[in-house]
């Protein structure tokens, strides 16, 4: 019995040396140099369900909707690692607009960053929207981006600035049925800053290396655009937003909260 446990403590010890000789291997290995790729995969859904085009979603107070347009503009990505150290995706490279129509058969929306300082990273940071300083580079300065936003209808038609989210549908409430649902949020110029930024923390160590290609799924919740920080109803006017100064800071709050890191595959 006494050998048996021996036994047992020894090859305790061994696994715990083990794990502890892997994790000083991942802090000392020298990544000088090193650069890899990591792959952002952005995946909506509205609460538990999966998100798809013309179903209908219940929200609060007996609402209902369902979309046949989803799309919304991230930008200033970068990643801390397990040092504090930041990498910061090239500025001119550094905004995307995550479609869902440009999903997979699993609806999931690839970012492919390449050239990521190898590392080991902790935590993701990106703003949805542009930000004062982008914009105020003008049209010359935005580069191809302002074209595919354009062409994406990201841009408004009557004021100067980007909608950040646009979601296209219909509306129910208790009184009205598949009424017109329009949610355009953004900045207008430099009179209505909608910029926000979200930071999500890695459940695992996302390891970037020459030879791997990690992927980190990002979950975003529509339901969370109007139940949210504040519970944005459309029988109180948020069927149709766009650049009204005291709705649009709330859809942009609801949306900074509506991303969560589900999980990591370092592959």
């Amino acid at each position: 019995m006494k050998f048996l446990k021996y036994t047992f403590a020894l090859l305790a010890c061994a696994a715990i040396t083990s794990c502890s000789s892997d994790d000083d291997n991942n802090n000392s290995e020298d990544l000088t140099g090193q650069t890899g790729e990591l792959i952002l995969k952005f995946d909506n859904g509205v609460g538990d369900q999966d998100f798809i085009f013309g179903t209908t979603y219940s929200k609060s107070n007996d609402e209902s909707f369902q979309l046949d347009n989803l799309k919304y503009i991230i930008s200033n990505v970068q990643f801390t690692d397990s040092d504090g150290n930041i990498f910061m995706y090239p500025v001119e490279d550094n905004v995307f607009i995550v479609d869902e129509t440009d999903g997979n058969n699993a609806g999931e929306i690839y970012i492919t960053l390449n050239d990521i300082d190898a590392a080991n990273y902790v935590s993701v940071s990106f703003g949805v929207g542009i930000d004062q300083d982008r914009f105020a580079l003008g049209a010359d300065g935005q580069g191809d981006f302002l074209d595919e936003a354009s062409e994406e209808g990201m841009m408004w038609s009557w004021a100067s600035g980007y909608k950040f989210i646009r979601l296209d549908g219909t509306f129910s409430t208790t009184t009205l049925t598949n009424e017109p649902l329009n949610v355009h949020m953004g900045s207008v110029g430099t009179a209505l800053d909608n910029y926000r930024e979200v930071t999500l923390s890695f459940p695992n160590t996302v390891l970037v290396r020459e030879t791997t290609s990690p992927e980190v799924h990002i979950k975003a919740d529509i339901a969370k655009v109007f139940d949210g920080t504040t519970t944005a109803n459309f029988a109180d006017g948020y069927d149709q937003v766009h650049t009204d100064v005291n709705e649009t800071p709330i859809i942009a709050d609801n949306i900074n909260a509506m991303f969560t890191v589900h999980h990591v595959h370092n592959d």
